[in-house]
């Protein structure tokens, strides 16, 4: 046995690749980690999107100074403790979005623009996923409280969710039923039904007419999607899971229901925190809902949906349920920045530093269906030389400043955008080229942001 003071157990990465005669990188793991190095091994970068329908009441969210001497907000109260951490960002909009507010979600992360014969693009998370998922057991996680994830794949087709924290829990952290042999038997069957499915399509495809042909172009997508993580499932299979704490099991390892949604939506961020640590995946999308089926919340006395609340017409009532619930999501995604800066990284740094989340919505005000001055904050990512404590503010210079006193002006303002070149994709450029994805562009974007 080697000394351990002198570290003759050291395991080099690549030699142990090599030895192992696998494609699949390994994690960052202590026994890889000199004692005395004289640096220290950089922390793998995360990312996290977190999207909010309906966007918020205005009025109640607006910060209007911008720079380092701003004010929060009432609805961003929550994040305060946190200004050094934050960058609350006005002013940005997505083009394609203009006039089409059924299309809120599904390009907030894309900047596409869809018409009637128009396909979503790649998604930012799956962009970034190309990159970080070479070294994770799971390229991206998705979770939503409908159907329809945040994730699009290259060809635009929509990746699908999981809603359950338990079934979100066994899927990243339990032994598949049966055993190893089992699972690997299971998944090389799919394998071999998704070949045989993939052969009888392209017998299919010289008999169809063009638009069949693309329904069928999607179709192919989604079994080529499902092939490469079968296949990548299957190569992981040797590769020990993490191991969970009690502790972190009776976290997260449960399921709640929609009545207790505070609780729903920390067990969540405590499985997206749970995810990082352990290195199972870089990169997660949470969506709470789409602009027409985000839920009530009774707990705090909201028994209307969001979407009913988002149309209030002028109901005061409404209004203030509709702050309430904008600043009670706040609360919880405060809760998620918590659980990052308490969590250390194999360097005993705080999570918070490595991991870059977006937090916002693709509609700004919701009445009118307007999508400009998107309502955004990005938190973390320090690690990733990104400067906070400022409000970012594209608004500035290009309009008479925020007259929150004459509500139909200002949600004007959320409805035509006062910076036509301020596009929503220059941010995720940005976030795309922090997290090292090597590109120029990303979605309609036509500069990056500083940060």
């Amino acid at each position: 046995m080697g000394n351990f003071l002198s570290q003759s157990w050291l395991i080099d990465r690549r030699h142990a690749l090599r030895a192992m005669g696998t494609f699949i990188p390994l994690p960052m793991l202590e026994c890889m980690v000199p004692l005395n190095g004289t640096e220290e091994t950089p922390s793998p970068r995360r990312s996290a999107f977190i999207y909010l329908a309906n966007g918020v009441h205005s009025l109640n969210y607006q910060i209007t100074t911008p720079g380092k001497e701003y004010g929060f907000s009432r609805s961003l109260k929550p994040l305060e403790k946190y200004r050094h951490s934050i960058t609350p960002i006005s002013g940005l909009y997505h083009p394609g979005s203009l006039g089409h507010h059924h299309n809120c979600i599904n390009i907030w992360l894309t900047g596409a623009k869809i018409g009637p014969s128009e396909r979503n693009t790649i998604s930012l998370d799956q962009q970034i996923a190309k990159v970080t998922g070479e070294h994770t057991r799971y390229r991206s996680l998705e979770i939503a409280l409908t159907q329809g994830s945040l994730a699009w794949t290259a060809d635009g087709v929509q990746l699908p969710a999981m809603r359950r924290c338990s079934q979100i829990f066994s899927s990243l952290f339990e032994e598949p039923k049966g055993g190893i042999e089992a699972q690997r038997r299971a998944l090389r069957r799919k394998a071999s039904v998704l070949d045989d499915n993939l052969a009888e399509v392209r017998r299919l495809e010289k008999l169809i007419s063009s638009t069949d042909k693309g329904r069928l172009d999607q179709y192919l997508t989604s079994v080529r999607e499902a092939e490469i993580r079968t296949r990548r499932a299957d190569a992981w299979l040797d590769t020990p899971l993490p191991e969970i704490s009690a502790a972190d099991r009776q976290r997260t390892n449960r399921d709640i229901p929609k009545t207790q949604a505070g609780d729903y939506f920390r067990t969540v961020y405590d499985l997206m925190v749970l995810a990082f640590q352990s290195d199972v995946t870089r990169v997660a999308t949470f969506s709470m809902g789409g602009e027409g089926d985000a839920f009530a919340i009774p707990e705090i006395g909201i028994t209307e949906s969001r979407h009913q609340l988002s149309h209030h017409g002028g109901d005061m009532g409404y209004m203030e349920k509709l702050t309430n619930y904008d600043t009670f999501v706040i609360e919880q995604f405060s809760y998620f920045l918590s659980r990052l800066e308490e969590t250390k990284d194999i360097n005993g740094n705080s999570l918070l530093g490595s991991t870059m989340s977006l937090f916002g919505s693709g509609m700004s005000y919701g009445h009118s269906h307007g999508n400009a001055n998107l309502p955004l904050v990005l938190a973390g990512g320090s690690e990733m030389g990104l400067k906070h404590g400022s409000h970012l503010d594209f608004n500035q210079g290009h309009f008479d400043g925020y007259q929150l006193d004459t509500p139909a002006t200002h949600y004007g303002l959320c409805s035509r955008p006062a910076n036509s070149d301020a596009h929503m994709s220059n941010l995720l450029l940005t976030m795309a080229q922090r997290m090292g994805v090597e590109t120029d562009n990303f979605g309609d974007s036509n500069t990056t942001v500083e940060l």
